[in-house]
Protein backbone atom coordinates (compact mmCIF):
# COMPACT_ATOMS: atom_id res chain seq x y z
CA UNK A 1 0.00 0.00 0.00
CA UNK A 2 0.97 3.19 -0.62
CA UNK A 3 2.54 4.95 2.11
CA UNK A 4 1.14 8.26 4.07
CA UNK A 5 3.20 10.45 5.85
CA UNK A 6 1.85 13.29 8.73
CA UNK A 7 3.21 15.72 8.19
CA UNK A 8 2.21 17.19 11.97
CA UNK A 9 5.02 14.99 13.20
CA UNK A 10 8.62 15.86 12.81
CA UNK A 11 9.95 12.39 12.17
CA UNK A 12 7.38 11.74 9.83
CA UNK A 13 7.62 14.79 8.16
CA UNK A 14 11.27 13.86 7.33
CA UNK A 15 10.63 10.76 6.41
CA UNK A 16 7.84 11.80 4.28
CA UNK A 17 9.95 14.87 2.42
CA UNK A 18 12.47 11.94 2.00
CA UNK A 19 10.35 9.80 0.32
CA UNK A 20 8.46 12.45 -1.92
CA UNK A 21 11.45 14.05 -3.18
CA UNK A 22 12.60 10.90 -4.57
CA UNK A 23 9.34 9.75 -5.76
CA UNK A 24 9.38 12.90 -7.87
CA UNK A 25 13.10 12.10 -9.37
CA UNK A 26 11.66 8.83 -10.72
CA UNK A 27 8.79 10.47 -12.17
CA UNK A 28 6.23 9.48 -10.06
CA UNK A 29 3.39 11.16 -8.50
CA UNK A 30 2.89 12.61 -4.70
CA UNK A 31 -0.25 14.22 -2.96
CA UNK A 32 0.83 16.78 -0.99
CA UNK A 33 -1.27 19.77 1.22
CA UNK A 34 -1.87 23.22 -0.38
CA UNK A 35 -3.23 26.11 1.30
CA UNK A 36 -6.16 25.60 -0.70
CA UNK A 37 -6.72 21.94 -1.63
CA UNK A 38 -5.00 19.12 -1.72
CA UNK A 39 -3.02 18.78 -4.82
CA UNK A 40 -1.45 15.33 -7.03
CA UNK A 41 2.02 17.11 -7.90
CA UNK A 42 4.59 15.53 -10.21
CA UNK A 43 7.94 17.23 -11.60
CA UNK A 44 6.82 20.01 -14.54
CA UNK A 45 9.41 18.97 -16.56
CA UNK A 46 9.41 15.44 -16.92
CA UNK A 47 6.45 14.95 -19.76
CA UNK A 48 6.21 11.49 -18.67
CA UNK A 49 5.34 12.20 -15.10
CA UNK A 50 2.99 14.86 -16.28
CA UNK A 51 1.17 12.08 -18.48
CA UNK A 52 1.16 9.92 -15.36
CA UNK A 53 -0.54 12.93 -13.21
CA UNK A 54 -3.62 13.31 -16.36
CA UNK A 55 -3.90 9.45 -16.41
CA UNK A 56 -4.38 9.51 -12.80
CA UNK A 57 -6.86 11.63 -12.33
CA UNK A 58 -8.90 10.39 -15.71
CA UNK A 59 -7.86 13.74 -17.68
CA UNK A 60 -7.35 14.53 -21.56
CA UNK A 61 -3.94 17.03 -22.96
CA UNK A 62 -6.60 19.34 -23.21
CA UNK A 63 -6.67 20.11 -19.69
CA UNK A 64 -3.27 20.79 -18.81
CA UNK A 65 -1.87 20.96 -15.19
CA UNK A 66 -0.92 24.49 -13.29
CA UNK A 67 2.52 24.71 -11.88
CA UNK A 68 3.60 25.33 -8.07
CA UNK A 69 6.11 27.31 -7.41
CA UNK A 70 8.19 28.30 -4.72
CA UNK A 71 9.22 32.06 -5.24
CA UNK A 72 8.29 34.81 -7.52
CA UNK A 73 11.96 34.82 -9.45
CA UNK A 74 11.00 30.95 -9.99
CA UNK A 75 7.77 32.57 -11.80
CA UNK A 76 9.52 35.41 -13.87
CA UNK A 77 11.96 32.68 -15.45
CA UNK A 78 9.14 30.10 -16.15
CA UNK A 79 6.76 33.35 -18.31
CA UNK A 80 7.44 35.20 -20.94
CA UNK A 81 6.82 38.28 -19.06
CA UNK A 82 5.30 40.05 -15.63
CA UNK A 83 3.45 42.66 -16.49
CA UNK A 84 3.31 45.23 -14.05
CA UNK A 85 -0.94 44.82 -13.41
CA UNK A 86 0.14 41.06 -12.28
CA UNK A 87 3.41 41.85 -10.74
CA UNK A 88 0.57 44.06 -8.12
CA UNK A 89 -1.55 40.99 -7.85
CA UNK A 90 1.38 38.91 -7.28
CA UNK A 91 2.57 41.42 -4.43
CA UNK A 92 -1.02 41.70 -2.81
CA UNK A 93 -2.01 37.81 -3.19
CA UNK A 94 1.03 35.77 -3.19
CA UNK A 95 1.89 33.43 -1.45
CA UNK A 96 -1.60 32.88 -1.63
CA UNK A 97 -4.53 31.52 -3.73
CA UNK A 98 -4.37 32.92 -7.32
CA UNK A 99 -3.69 30.90 -9.94
CA UNK A 100 -2.62 33.21 -12.60
CA UNK A 101 -2.30 32.62 -16.82
CA UNK A 102 0.43 33.71 -18.47
CA UNK A 103 2.23 33.04 -21.91
CA UNK A 104 5.11 30.33 -21.21
CA UNK A 105 8.76 31.02 -21.07
CA UNK A 106 9.39 29.93 -25.31
CA UNK A 107 12.68 28.62 -24.27
CA UNK A 108 11.72 25.94 -22.06
CA UNK A 109 11.39 22.55 -22.43
CA UNK A 110 8.16 20.61 -21.27
CA UNK A 111 5.26 19.44 -22.32
CA UNK A 112 2.38 19.91 -19.94
CA UNK A 113 -0.23 19.24 -22.57
CA UNK A 114 -1.74 21.57 -25.01
CA UNK A 115 -1.00 24.81 -23.28
CA UNK A 116 -1.42 26.58 -25.87
CA UNK A 117 1.79 28.50 -25.55
CA UNK A 118 0.26 29.40 -21.45
CA UNK A 119 1.10 28.30 -17.93
CA UNK A 120 -0.65 28.93 -15.10
CA UNK A 121 1.30 29.46 -12.01
CA UNK A 122 0.77 29.44 -8.00
CA UNK A 123 3.11 30.15 -5.06
CA UNK A 124 1.16 28.06 -2.28
CA UNK A 125 1.04 29.92 1.19
CA UNK A 126 1.90 26.29 2.95
CA UNK A 127 5.14 25.50 5.03
CA UNK A 128 5.03 21.73 3.38
CA UNK A 129 4.83 22.29 -0.37
CA UNK A 130 6.94 25.42 -0.29
CA UNK A 131 9.65 23.90 1.46
CA UNK A 132 9.13 20.85 -0.79
CA UNK A 133 9.23 23.18 -4.03
CA UNK A 134 12.74 24.84 -2.76
CA UNK A 135 14.25 21.11 -3.22
CA UNK A 136 12.26 19.83 -6.10
CA UNK A 137 12.22 23.10 -8.35
CA UNK A 138 8.16 23.48 -10.08
CA UNK A 139 5.61 21.20 -9.81
CA UNK A 140 2.60 20.54 -12.59
CA UNK A 141 0.23 19.81 -9.39
CA UNK A 142 -3.84 19.29 -10.09
CA UNK A 143 -6.72 18.93 -7.92
CA UNK A 144 -6.24 15.87 -5.96
CA UNK A 145 -9.65 14.23 -7.16
CA UNK A 146 -10.40 12.08 -10.05
CA UNK A 147 -12.29 14.22 -12.66
CA UNK A 148 -15.98 15.29 -11.76
CA UNK A 149 -15.41 14.47 -8.27
CA UNK A 150 -15.08 17.27 -5.17
CA UNK A 151 -11.19 17.78 -4.51
CA UNK A 152 -9.92 16.38 -1.65
CA UNK A 153 -9.39 18.25 1.68
CA UNK A 154 -7.54 15.51 2.83
CA UNK A 155 -4.91 13.02 2.38
CA UNK A 156 -7.24 9.93 3.57
CA UNK A 157 -9.95 11.35 0.76
CA UNK A 158 -7.34 11.72 -1.94
CA UNK A 159 -6.27 8.29 -1.47
CA UNK A 160 -9.54 6.95 -1.64
CA UNK A 161 -9.93 8.21 -4.69
CA UNK A 162 -6.50 8.12 -6.72
CA UNK A 163 -4.74 4.84 -4.17
CA UNK A 164 -1.68 3.35 -5.85
CA UNK A 165 -1.68 5.55 -8.75
CA UNK A 166 0.42 8.33 -6.22
CA UNK A 167 3.50 6.55 -4.39
CA UNK A 168 4.19 9.17 -1.35
CA UNK A 169 1.04 10.59 0.20
CA UNK A 170 1.98 13.96 2.24
CA UNK A 171 -0.71 14.29 5.49
CA UNK A 172 -0.87 17.98 6.66
CA UNK A 173 -4.61 17.73 8.06
CA UNK A 174 -7.45 18.96 7.02
CA UNK A 175 -7.36 21.71 4.33
CA UNK A 176 -8.27 25.02 6.33
CA UNK A 177 -11.09 26.34 3.78
CA UNK A 178 -11.52 23.40 1.46
CA UNK A 179 -11.59 26.36 -1.07
CA UNK A 180 -9.65 26.45 -4.41
CA UNK A 181 -7.85 28.73 -5.58
CA UNK A 182 -9.04 31.93 -7.84
CA UNK A 183 -8.12 31.14 -11.53
CA UNK A 184 -7.16 33.92 -13.76
CA UNK A 185 -6.10 34.94 -17.35
CA UNK A 186 -3.65 37.56 -18.32
CA UNK A 187 -2.75 36.18 -21.17
CA UNK A 188 -3.91 39.91 -23.08
CA UNK A 189 -1.50 41.90 -21.39
CA UNK A 190 1.23 40.38 -22.71
CA UNK A 191 0.18 39.28 -26.29
CA UNK A 192 -0.61 42.82 -27.63
CA UNK A 193 -1.63 41.90 -30.72
CA UNK A 194 -4.81 43.95 -30.88
CA UNK A 195 -4.75 47.49 -30.86
CA UNK A 196 -7.74 47.98 -28.83
CA UNK A 197 -7.02 48.71 -25.20
CA UNK A 198 -10.22 47.03 -24.07
CA UNK A 199 -8.62 43.90 -25.40
CA UNK A 200 -6.34 43.90 -22.76
CA UNK A 201 -7.82 42.62 -19.48
CA UNK A 202 -7.69 39.83 -17.16
CA UNK A 203 -10.44 37.56 -17.09
CA UNK A 204 -11.19 35.53 -14.06
CA UNK A 205 -12.17 32.07 -15.23
CA UNK A 206 -12.77 30.65 -11.71
CA UNK A 207 -13.22 32.30 -8.72
CA UNK A 208 -12.25 30.88 -5.48
CA UNK A 209 -9.99 31.59 -2.39
CA UNK A 210 -9.46 35.32 -4.06
CA UNK A 211 -12.33 37.40 -4.38
CA UNK A 212 -13.24 39.16 -7.55
CA UNK A 213 -14.06 42.29 -4.95
CA UNK A 214 -10.36 41.66 -4.25
CA UNK A 215 -8.70 41.77 -7.44
CA UNK A 216 -11.16 44.16 -8.13
CA UNK A 217 -9.12 46.61 -5.71
CA UNK A 218 -5.72 45.95 -7.37
CA UNK A 219 -6.29 45.93 -11.05
CA UNK A 220 -9.33 48.30 -11.47
CA UNK A 221 -10.63 48.98 -14.86
CA UNK A 222 -8.24 45.63 -16.24
CA UNK A 223 -10.44 43.12 -14.84
CA UNK A 224 -12.65 42.08 -17.06
CA UNK A 225 -16.85 42.64 -16.23
CA UNK A 226 -18.17 39.55 -14.86
CA UNK A 227 -19.77 37.03 -17.29
CA UNK A 228 -22.08 33.96 -16.56
CA UNK A 229 -20.23 31.42 -14.86
CA UNK A 230 -18.36 28.91 -17.47
CA UNK A 231 -17.87 25.73 -14.76
CA UNK A 232 -13.95 24.99 -13.66
CA UNK A 233 -15.15 23.03 -10.74
CA UNK A 234 -11.97 21.27 -11.58
CA UNK A 235 -8.38 21.82 -11.51
CA UNK A 236 -5.67 24.00 -10.25
CA UNK A 237 -5.03 23.12 -6.46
Amino acid sequence: MTPLFDCRDEAQLLAGMRHARQAIARGELIVLPTDTVYGVAADAFTPSAVQRLLDAKGRGRNQPPPVLVASQAALTALVEEVPEPVQRLVDEFWPGGLTIILPAQPSLSWDLGDTLGTVAVRMPDQRVARELLEETGPLAVSSANLTGKAAATSAQIAQEMLGDSVSVYLDGGFSDTGIASTIIDATSLVRRGADDASEQRVRVLREGAVTRAQLQSVLGDLLEPEESPEGAADGAA
